[in-house]
């Protein structure tokens, strides 16, 4: 049955349309446009924003549960919940592990995507994310010293093969390991996308991974060789780099307002907001695991190893639009940060903008409490997966274009 959606501002992920309409039917968007839809109105949204489904390309887990070792029953109650901050599609993530450990979590994800795939109004599952065990021991965070190791080929021909069928979708290493440009064209001539992360790289070996076919940063700034003028390192080199797109945490601890500003002003439309989540997103303060490590998470306080390492985070993702445009970045472009643009840095091109055709995917976010902007309503697939009070039309006939919103105007 189709549905009609107007709102005070509708981005699509390539345009901001003002006062604008989405119509959805059979799990597709069939119509979007800007002013008064042809035809009955269903849903009148009269602040915030309506915009593509929200995709996180860098989640360990959440509500609990640990991505790594995780049994179907809890991969699936995790990708339920994802849509209650807006997330509409999610790249699990697992941390550096033994290697049969890791090539085990893959053939198990492997074995349930089919399955997981067809739960209606959750989260879409992508290709997973192995990060590490290649990482540098200087900039290793909260990934155990003892288990990092060179990407030797028989290593690298073990993920490869656990993680066919797409089922591995990109890998985080550090450049300037023993084998590791060659480990990327390895990787790359698979299909599968390279990370430079956790690395103490200098800048010309930055840009050799990217000759190798490098497309990704992980979580840049953190864990890896800061800019110096004299040394640009891999943030200098990322930030420079066309051929890189940047994930980014903005949770308040990770990434201050500056530093947010300089990435999206360097490399507009190449960061991708992601959480890096770990279990204790959408959690009480409390004890909980990334990758078998003990985490400690307080109120007010990112999580953290015993030693105060950073493990991971536990912000939500639309929080993280709104930090974004608290740290001064356009309403447009930090939304764009969270749909398209990890869309296509994940090579799911139909994902992340609402165009005719594509999957009915869409978030409405707007002010809730103290937060100006959260997940209030969100569509997987058409489906209406959260409804945190969605108000109704009687759908018999066009309504006026809605009013101006004064916050939306603001951060416009």
């Amino acid at each position: 049955m189709p549905v009609t959606l107007t709102a005070p501002r509708v981005l699509t992920g390539t345009s901001d349309l003002g006062p604008g309409w989405v119509r959805l039917d059979g799990g597709l968007v069939t119509g979007v446009g800007s002013g008064r839809p042809p035809g009955a109105v269903d849903v009148v949204l009269t602040t915030g924003v309506l915009a593509p489904g929200l995709l996180d390309a860098q989640v360990n887990g959440a509500f609990g549960v640990d991505f790594a070792g995780a049994d179907d029953v809890a991969r699936a109650g995790v990708l339920d919940a994802l849509p209650t901050s807006g997330v509409t599609a999610v790249v699990p993530t697992v941390i550096t592990a033994p290697v049969a450990e890791l090539v085990t979590d893959l053939r198990r994800l492997r074995a349930a995507a089919a399955a997981l795939a067809a739960r209606p109004g959750a989260a879409r599952l992508l290709p997973a994310h192995v990060e590490g065990p290649f990482l540098a021991e200087r900039r290793r965070g909260a990934h155990p010293r003892e288990l990092l190791r060179d990407p030797a080929p028989d290593v690298v021909d073990a993920l490869l093969e656990a993680g066919a069928d797409g089922v591995l979708g990109y890998v985080t290493l550090a450049p300037e390991r023993a084998g590791a440009i060659e480990a990327i064209g390895r990787f790359v001539r698979a299909g599968v996308q390279v990370a430079v992360g956790h690395s103490d790289a200098d800048e010309a070996t930055v840009h050799a991974a990217a000759d190798a076919g490098a497309t990704l940063v992980t979580h840049l700034y953190n864990a890896q060789r800061p800019m110096h003028h004299r040394d640009p390192g891999v943030v200098g080199a990322a930030l420079v780099d066309d051929r890189l797109t940047c994930g980014l945490i903005v949770d308040g601890y990770h990434v201050l307002p500056a530093a947010v500003r300089v990435a999206f002003t360097c490399k507009p439309g190449r960061i991708m907001l992601v959480t890096d989540a770990m279990a204790a997103l959408g959690m009480p303060e409390g004890t909980y695991a990334l990758g078998g490590q003990r985490v400690v998470v307080r109120e007010g306080e990112p999580p953290r190893l015993d030693d105060g390492t950073l493990a991971g985070a536990a912000g939500r993702l639309d929080d993280a639009i709104g930090l974004a445009v608290a740290a001064g970045v356009p309403l447009q472009l930090a939304v764009e940060a969270a749909t398209r643009v990890p869309a296509d840095a994940m090579r799911h091109y139909r994902l992340g903008r609402l165009v005719p055709g594509g999957p009915a995917d869409l978030v409405w976010l707007a002010p809730d409490g103290d937060r100006p902007l959260r997940a209030r309503a969100t569509w997987v697939g058409g489906v209406l997966a959260h409804d945190g009070g969605l108000p109704t039309a009687t759908p018999s006939s066009p309504k006026p274009d809605p009013a101006p919103d004064p916050i939306m105007e603001d951060v416009r």
